[in-house]
C-alpha cells in the first residue's frame, strides 16, 4: 500500500492533505489528513473515503474537494 500526496494547505491553524492510497491498477482511494497544533500537542485526524477512482489525481482532488467543503462545514465528515 503506497500514499501519494498534493500540497498540503492551511486555515489558521490547520493543515490539510489531501493523499490518495493505490489499490492496484485503476483503483485509488481518497484520504484527508486533517493536522492541528504542533509539536507534542498535534493532533491528526485522518478521513478515507469509500469511492474509488481510476486515476491518483482523481483521487487526490477529491480528497482536497472535501478539504476545502470541510473548511466550510466541519460537520460534513462527521
Amino acid at each position: 500500500m503506497s500514499f501519494d500526496s498534493i500540497r498540503p494547505f492551511s486555515a489558521g491553524r490547520l493543515q490539510l492533505t489531501p493523499l490518495s492510497r493505490s489499490q492496484g491498477t485503476d483503483h485509488h482511494t481518497a484520504v484527508l489528513s486533517i493536522r492541528q497544533g504542533q509539536g507534542s500537542q498535534t493532533h491528526d485526524r485522518v478521513f478515507t473515503f469509500k469511492a474509488q477512482f481510476p486515476t491518483r489525481h482523481d483521487a487526490l482532488m477529491y480528497a482536497a474537494a472535501q478539504g476545502r467543503q470541510w473548511l466550510l462545514n466541519p460537520a460534513s465528515l462527521s
